[in-house]
């Protein structure tokens, strides 16, 4: 079954990156390196059978976790409401990070700060297809590298974009790896990359595939297209690349 194949794949992404994330730490690439898929696998496992398995076509990429969404969560692009009342996900526990630092604390799923990329993601999408079954015939939404990085000494954030050096390649390339099968699996047909990143792997990673690469601007509050014009601009910007429910 397709679903299975799409878990199939998720677990051997997490089980391939963490002994990369722990490699990264050791040569002090960054200081911590927390694997969502690993200790929030139970809700992602019940994101991918309900957002997975209802016949999308297109696939939205993120670049990676965010330590207030899917970080907590387990789900790309989390934020509380929208997991609890669009997905309809809850109840289920969320573990610790094996490398559990005490300045970014995990929750889980009742996490209680709005994480606001999430928000405006998951509600654009619920505006323009309706509920979760709706969005999932549509599209799903997969981040491109599942881990989250921080370093210094208040376990700043670090992006994927921002570590070089041969493990960062060996993780990235893995990452192209796992949204191949991704795209194969769903026999996806368009790829929309959320900011430059994410449209940069996929365009290269995706070369030889017959899939549309796309970009849209990030929803990031740090970012200013994000918020321009009350974020009217963005939303139209997202809007200009997704599929209509007709074209599925």
């Amino acid at each position: 079954m397709e679903i299975e194949s799409l878990i199939r794949t998720a677990a051997d992404l997490r089980d391939d990156v963490n002994p990369i994330g722990r490699r990264l730490v050791s040569e002090g690439s960054v200081d911590v390196c927390y694997n969502p898929l690993d200790y929030a696998w139970g809700a992602h496992e019940a994101y991918l059978r309900r957002m997975g398995s209802s016949g999308a076509r297109t696939v939205i990429l993120g670049m990676n976790p965010g330590p207030h969404g899917m970080g907590q969560m387990g789900i790309p692009f989390a934020a509380t409401s929208m997991v609890r009342d669009l997905l309809g996900i809850t109840g289920i526990p969320v573990n610790q990070p094996e490398m559990a630092d005490p300045r970014r604390p995990v929750v889980g799923l009742e996490y209680p700060r709005e994480e606001v990329s999430g928000t405006r993601l998951w509600g654009l999408l619920s505006e323009h297809y309706g509920n979760a079954e709706a969005i999932a015939s549509n599209v799903f939404l997969v981040n491109h590298c599942p881990l989250m990085l921080f370093s210094g000494s208040r376990a700043t954030n670090i992006t994927p974009d921002k570590i070089t050096g041969p493990t960062a390649r060996t993780l990235l390339e893995r990452c192209d790896e796992h949204l191949r099968e991704v795209v194969t699996v769903l026999d996806a047909e368009r790829v929309i990359g959320v900011g430059k990143f994410a449209e940069s792997r996929a365009g290269a990673a995706l070369e030889d595939y017959s899939v549309k690469v796309l970009g849209c601007w990030h929803p990031s509050p740090a970012s200013p297209l994000a918020n321009r014009n009350g974020g009217a601009d963005w939303r139209a910007n997202v809007r200009a690349v997704l599929p209509l429910a007709s074209e599925r």
